[in-house]
Protein backbone atom coordinates (compact mmCIF):
# COMPACT_ATOMS: atom_id res chain seq x y z
CA UNK A 1 0.00 0.00 0.00
CA UNK A 2 1.57 3.42 -0.68
CA UNK A 3 1.26 6.23 1.05
CA UNK A 4 1.94 9.84 0.67
CA UNK A 5 4.01 12.39 2.96
CA UNK A 6 4.67 16.10 2.09
CA UNK A 7 6.38 18.69 3.45
CA UNK A 8 5.55 22.30 3.21
CA UNK A 9 8.16 25.06 2.53
CA UNK A 10 8.32 28.42 1.26
CA UNK A 11 10.69 30.92 -0.23
CA UNK A 12 9.90 34.45 -1.82
CA UNK A 13 11.77 35.15 -5.10
CA UNK A 14 11.58 37.95 -7.75
CA UNK A 15 10.88 36.85 -11.28
CA UNK A 16 10.42 38.42 -15.10
CA UNK A 17 8.66 36.57 -17.53
CA UNK A 18 9.99 37.43 -21.03
CA UNK A 19 10.61 35.58 -24.01
CA UNK A 20 14.04 37.16 -25.53
CA UNK A 21 13.15 36.26 -28.94
CA UNK A 22 9.66 38.45 -28.58
CA UNK A 23 9.33 41.71 -29.02
CA UNK A 24 8.54 44.11 -26.02
CA UNK A 25 5.20 44.52 -27.58
CA UNK A 26 4.82 40.74 -27.78
CA UNK A 27 6.27 39.83 -24.41
CA UNK A 28 3.72 42.80 -22.93
CA UNK A 29 0.66 41.35 -24.66
CA UNK A 30 1.35 37.33 -23.31
CA UNK A 31 2.78 38.20 -20.17
CA UNK A 32 1.34 41.53 -19.04
CA UNK A 33 2.65 42.96 -15.38
CA UNK A 34 4.45 39.93 -15.04
CA UNK A 35 6.76 41.06 -18.01
CA UNK A 36 7.73 44.19 -15.69
CA UNK A 37 11.44 44.92 -16.42
CA UNK A 38 12.51 45.72 -13.36
CA UNK A 39 10.93 42.52 -11.80
CA UNK A 40 8.40 41.39 -9.33
CA UNK A 41 8.26 38.85 -6.59
CA UNK A 42 6.13 36.01 -4.88
CA UNK A 43 5.68 34.58 -1.81
CA UNK A 44 6.55 30.78 -3.06
CA UNK A 45 4.69 28.23 -1.04
CA UNK A 46 5.85 24.65 -2.47
CA UNK A 47 4.67 21.26 -0.72
CA UNK A 48 7.06 18.10 -1.85
CA UNK A 49 5.24 14.58 -1.81
CA UNK A 50 7.23 11.44 -1.51
CA UNK A 51 4.65 8.58 -2.44
CA UNK A 52 6.06 4.90 -1.28
CA UNK A 53 5.68 1.55 0.97
CA UNK A 54 5.96 2.06 4.65
CA UNK A 55 9.14 0.75 6.00
CA UNK A 56 8.22 -1.83 8.31
CA UNK A 57 11.02 -1.34 10.50
CA UNK A 58 10.76 2.72 11.00
CA UNK A 59 7.07 3.38 9.90
CA UNK A 60 8.08 5.77 7.54
CA UNK A 61 7.71 6.03 3.46
CA UNK A 62 10.22 8.78 4.17
CA UNK A 63 12.20 10.50 6.73
CA UNK A 64 10.57 13.60 7.14
CA UNK A 65 14.20 15.10 8.35
CA UNK A 66 16.27 14.26 5.17
CA UNK A 67 13.28 15.61 3.51
CA UNK A 68 13.59 19.32 5.41
CA UNK A 69 17.24 19.23 4.77
CA UNK A 70 17.28 18.39 1.16
CA UNK A 71 14.50 21.17 0.57
CA UNK A 72 17.14 23.83 2.37
CA UNK A 73 20.18 22.23 1.01
CA UNK A 74 19.08 22.10 -2.83
CA UNK A 75 16.31 24.74 -3.00
CA UNK A 76 15.61 27.14 -0.51
CA UNK A 77 19.19 27.94 0.01
CA UNK A 78 19.64 28.68 -3.90
CA UNK A 79 15.88 30.07 -4.40
CA UNK A 80 14.76 32.16 -1.22
CA UNK A 81 14.98 35.84 -1.56
CA UNK A 82 16.63 35.58 -4.88
CA UNK A 83 15.98 37.10 -8.24
CA UNK A 84 15.13 34.15 -10.31
CA UNK A 85 16.18 35.49 -13.63
CA UNK A 86 19.44 36.99 -12.65
CA UNK A 87 20.86 35.07 -9.79
CA UNK A 88 20.16 31.65 -10.35
CA UNK A 89 21.53 29.61 -12.91
CA UNK A 90 18.69 27.26 -13.50
CA UNK A 91 16.63 30.18 -15.18
CA UNK A 92 19.67 31.94 -17.41
CA UNK A 93 17.39 30.47 -20.26
CA UNK A 94 14.67 29.27 -19.17
CA UNK A 95 11.23 31.70 -18.68
CA UNK A 96 11.02 31.23 -14.94
CA UNK A 97 6.64 30.60 -15.00
CA UNK A 98 5.70 28.50 -11.96
CA UNK A 99 5.49 25.46 -14.26
CA UNK A 100 9.41 25.70 -14.82
CA UNK A 101 9.89 26.04 -11.62
CA UNK A 102 8.08 23.26 -10.68
CA UNK A 103 9.29 21.31 -13.03
CA UNK A 104 13.23 22.49 -11.76
CA UNK A 105 12.76 21.75 -8.33
CA UNK A 106 11.10 18.25 -8.94
CA UNK A 107 14.53 17.76 -11.30
CA UNK A 108 16.80 19.36 -8.59
CA UNK A 109 15.37 17.32 -5.59
CA UNK A 110 14.86 13.75 -7.91
CA UNK A 111 18.24 13.35 -8.40
CA UNK A 112 18.91 12.80 -4.28
CA UNK A 113 16.01 10.77 -3.60
CA UNK A 114 15.71 7.62 -4.63
CA UNK A 115 13.64 6.24 -7.78
CA UNK A 116 11.61 3.61 -6.08
CA UNK A 117 9.63 6.18 -4.59
CA UNK A 118 7.37 8.62 -6.84
CA UNK A 119 8.20 12.25 -6.25
CA UNK A 120 5.63 15.19 -6.79
CA UNK A 121 5.89 19.28 -6.53
CA UNK A 122 3.10 21.29 -5.82
CA UNK A 123 3.86 25.03 -5.91
CA UNK A 124 1.42 28.05 -5.02
CA UNK A 125 2.73 31.60 -6.62
CA UNK A 126 0.05 32.87 -5.22
CA UNK A 127 -3.09 31.54 -2.52
CA UNK A 128 -5.40 31.11 -5.81
CA UNK A 129 -2.53 29.88 -8.77
CA UNK A 130 -0.64 26.89 -8.10
CA UNK A 131 0.98 24.11 -10.58
CA UNK A 132 1.46 20.72 -9.96
CA UNK A 133 4.57 18.68 -11.04
CA UNK A 134 4.07 15.61 -11.78
CA UNK A 135 0.46 16.18 -12.98
CA UNK A 136 -1.20 12.58 -12.55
Amino acid sequence: MKIKVSRKEHFNAAHRLFNPAWSAEENEKVFGKCNNPNYHGHNYEMIVSVIGETDPATGYVFDMKILSDLIKEHILNKFDHKNLNLDTEHFKSLNPTAENIAVVIWRILRQHIDSRYELKITLYETERNFVEYPAA
